[in-house]
């Protein structure tokens, strides 16, 4: 169920995700248009970001301890951090367009939106923490459902101007 306390590993997964995603404000691919995003998604991704934001930051379960049989969820919640980082850099360091935004990484599709979800639920896995895990649940409807939908009109538009 979780130890309510403060999880200053929550606050470094919640930072180490949101930090890109201010910097992405400034920097939105051309094309971008959120006006087209389904409206039952986009109440399972606000829903979800703030309970998995409550969640990451109010359990104590999350902060390093010894439990070495939960430690691989730990280190792959850490290990899809790292390459959702390099999926970021990528982004930024490339061109930029709207694909880039959509794109994978490792053969994991939507990846900007995937690998935030997956390491959050992984985190909820190795504290033991229901709230989180549900959390993400809710969260990865939402926000890989936007994603896939937008990647999906993309490449609609993309054949559309190659048949034509």
């Amino acid at each position: 169920m979780g130890h309510f306390g403060f999880s200053w590993v929550g606050l470094i997964f919640l930072l180490l995700i949101t930090i890109p995603n201010l910097v992405w404000t400034r920097h939105k691919p051309h094309g971008y248009d959120p006006s087209v995003e389904n409206r039952i998604l986009l109440i399972f991704e606000r829903v979800g970001q703030v309970l998995v934001t409550c969640a990451a930051l109010c359990f104590s379960d999350y902060n390093f301890l010894i439990r070495l049989a939960w430690a691989m969820w730990m280190v792959a919640a850490c290990a899809l951090i790292l390459i959702y980082k390099a999926w970021w850099i990528r982004y930024f360091l490339g061109p930029r367009r709207i694909a880039d935004f959509y794109s994978s990484i490792l053969d994991i599709p939507v990846a900007g939106a995937t690998l935030p979800v997956l390491s959050f639920m992984f985190l909820g896995i190795y504290g033991k923490v229901i709230w989180l895990i549900l959390g993400t649940i809710i969260l990865g409807i939402g926000h890989i459902g936007i994603h896939l939908q937008h990647r999906a009109r993309l490449k609609g538009r993309e054949e559309t101007v190659n048949c034509g």
